[in-house]
């Protein structure tokens, strides 16, 4: 699979800690290097401010309250205000956009 590749990822793993058990160290190599990928796309599109996810979908009450929270940090802004302004612009991206 690594010739058919043009940027192959390898990780060795070594033995698994149960034998004949080969899914274990596998799949958490897999999901590390996949999170690593992913987490560095996300940097590169801008989608993260300090270590902070800016650019998420506001689903639900606990994703607005993140956002919310992470606006009153960044902009010194009363929680009432930095909520109004999330729920107008519909992510804390474009809040911090809109006020830096």
């Amino acid at each position: 699979m690594a010739l058919a590749a043009e940027y192959p990822i390898e990780a060795v793993v070594g033995p698994e800690f149960v034998t004949g058990s080969t899914r274990l160290k596998a799949g958490s190599a897999q999901k590390l290097i996949l999170n690593m990928i992913s987490t560095t796309l996300m940097i590169k599109m801008g989608r993260v401010k300090g270590n902070k996810m800016v650019n998420m979908q506001l689903t639900n009450k606990k994703l607005v309250e993140r956002g919310t929270r992470m606006i009153v940090e960044e902009l010194g802004l009363p929680k009432d205000e930095a909520r109004e302004l999330l729920l107008k612009y519909g992510s804390v991206k474009k809040v911090l956009d809109a006020y830096k």
